[in-house]
């Protein structure tokens, strides 16, 4: 027996082609492991599905894996599928038999995601179930391979996420959306359990100054110190969540319209009492509070979400740092009614096109010849009446629909100036629609589009718009001008504006308010400021209309004063139709 050498003499072959000799205790190759342990390893079991059979084939690790004692219990697809959690969105069997694809021979990929529940009191067990199905001979699925993976703690970071995702950001308190989701809970148990609830919009008062004053990380202080303190004072079962950016909203669990006042005046003291100590220093502050209890006077979530900030409205108005409770109102109630009628009225009347115009004519003073029309809107009813402006726009203002009729005017107002070359015309435009991106873009398409139509057209706007902010009606009337047509004031007068500012705002025309023509003759108060406006505009080179005239008398006086138009009963009432087409003279020369 030929002894081993020792591991010192070891030598390598000589370069003549011996083969070199090995250590005599090399470390054997180590052994694979079978895939079997691989996926065990790692948390995962091998399957194979006879869908036809409903056999289910595992790799012996699975019980292992699955924390079964054995895989005898689930060896069909109906034992697997019995250890599922009933409130599983999917399971394998849901994504392979209900799959919306097509076996083209490579199989189709599936994955699902669902909970394994051993025993009903057991914990719950998420698995990820990817495979590919094959296709039987009538292109259905016939069998499947595939392998589950435990995802551990994949329920606690769900519920992490889910937990988050109900959270504002800055506040730490629940957000509108699950606030919301609360507020519905607590009303169906209310109503099941035939108690009550309530629930309040609180306001933290003048958070603009402070983000003016103060800046906007200081603001942040404000609101998240408010949150605490409205936790603060809140019972166990009660909840707090922001709704917008200087509002909380909270919701009362049997809640008395009487405890809806006691919790009230709790949160106002909380809030009020003490000062929020932020980066800068001390900051007092107060809120306003609405609320509404439920089901009482309010039958569901949108109801009382309106009806909390009705009630905050009112006490803002009343006094702010207060609290107001809803109270039914019949003729509040009768009010919002004709409101929701109007505006069904309005939205039908814009789909079925019977948004009509009215033209007022604008006459030259002296020749009684006419200048322009003042372009009126009016709805024609289904039954051919007219419904006058005055009855349907302070509705539309309030809903917020106003926008819609003036873009409906503008469009109807430019298609007459483009079919009748030589018409000119103007038309009001309300407040709102002067910020409004979709009325610029159709007012700009428009007289893009035929720039002789622009020089034809006057925007008015009320003078009470014009110097509500002097820096955006100024970029106002550029705008209009820069687009080629022409600014009007309209009811000058009843604001006051200055001449400095009169000037900054570069309009062309002027109209003067009714209210100081209408009693010229009777009124030496109301000819001296009429006198006053009309030299105003000629000391600016500005043409001037005078509205509601009504009498020769008043007519004559502004013809001696140098008023360059009149308008009003005397001249000629609104009137729908082309009375262009009517007027004896035709259509005077273009202004100027």
């Amino acid at each position: 027996m030929t002894k081993k050498p020792p591991r010192s003499r070891i030598r390598c072959a000589s370069a003549t082609g011996g083969k070199p000799k090995l250590p005599a205790r090399t470390r054997p190759a180590a052994k694979v492991p079978d895939a079997s342990a691989i996926l065990a390893s790692v948390g995962e079991a091998a399957y194979a599905w006879d869908i036809g059979s409903d056999t289910l084939q595992w790799e012996g690790n699975a019980a292992a894996v699955l924390g079964l004692r054995d895989a005898a219990g689930i060896a069909t697809g109906k034992d697997f599928a019995a250890l599922l959690d009933p409130s599983n969105a999917e399971t394998r069997s849901s994504v392979v038999l209900h799959s919306p694809d097509s076996d083209t021979g490579d199989g189709v990929r599936y994955r699902a995601l669902y909970c394994l529940r051993g025993a009903p009191r057991s914990s719950k067990t998420w698995l990820e179930d990817n495979g590919r199905w094959f296709a039987g001979p009538n292109g259905r699925p016939a069998t499947a391979h595939g392998i589950v993976r435990i995802l551990a703690g994949y329920h606690e970071r769900a519920q992490q996420s889910a937990d988050l995702s109900a959270l504002d950001v800055l506040t730490g308190e629940s957000n509108r959306r699950h606030l919301i989701e609360q507020l519905e809970a607590a009303l169906q148990e209310s109503i099941r359990l035939r108690a009550s609830c309530g629930f309040m919009i609180i306001a933290i008062n003048n958070l603009a100054r402070i983000n003016d004053g103060y800046g906007y990380d200081v603001a942040d202080e404000v609101i998240c110190d408010v949150g605490k303190r409205l936790r603060g004072k809140m019972r166990g079962e009660d909840m707090v969540g922001r709704v917008s950016g200087n509002k909380f909203g909270v919701i009362l669990k049997n809640c008395t319209s009487e405890d809806l006042a006691v919790a009230a005046e709790r949160f106002l003291a909380g809030v009020r009492d003490d000062v929020i100590m932020t980066a800068v220093g001390p900051v007092s502050v107060t809120v306003t509070i609405g609320g509404v209890t439920a089901p009482r006077h309010a039958g569901n979530v949108q109801e009382i979400l309106a009806r909390a900030q009705e009630a905050l409205d009112r006490a803002k108005a009343r006094r702010p740092g207060s609290f107001v409770a809803y109270q039914p109102n019949l003729e509040r109630d009768a009010v919002r009614r004709e409101n929701m009628k109007v505006a069904d009225k309005i939205v039908t009347a814009l789909n079925e096109r019977r948004i009509i115009l009215a033209y007022e004519p604008v006459v030259h003073t002296q020749s009684r010849e006419p200048a322009f029309y003042e372009c009126l809107m009016r709805i024609r009813r289904s039954d051919g009446t007219i419904v006058p402006a005055n009855s349907i726009v302070p509705i539309a203002e309030r809903l917020g629909m106003v926008r819609l009729l003036d873009q409906r005017v503008l469009e109807l107002a430019i298609a007459e100036l483009v079919g009748t070359p030589h018409l000119q015309l103007s038309l009001n435009v309300s407040p709102a629609s002067t910020t409004d991106a979709e009325w610029w873009a159709r007012l700009g398409s428009l007289l893009r589009a035929d720039r002789n139509a622009a020089e034809r057209l006057v925007i008015e706007i009320t003078e009470t718009v014009a110097i509500h902010d002097l820096d955006d009606a100024r970029g106002f009337v550029a705008r209009v001008k820069d687009l080629g047509a022409r600014i009007a004031i309209d009811d000058f007068g009843a604001g006051y504006t200055s001449f400095r500012n009169l000037r900054k705002l570069g309009v062309d025309i002027i109209k003067i308010d009714g209210e100081f023509v209408k009693n010229l003759v009777k009124s030496q108060d109301d000819r001296t400021f009429v006198r006053t406006m009309l030299d105003l505009g000629r000391g600016l080179d500005l043409k001037t209309v005078a509205e509601w005239v009504q009498d020769e008398q008043s007519a004559a006086m502004l013809a001696d004063w140098g008023c360059d138009y009149l308008q009003g009963d005397l001249i000629g009432r609104a009137a729908t139709g082309r009375p262009w087409l009517q007027e004896r003279g035709g259509i005077a020369s273009a202004l100027g």
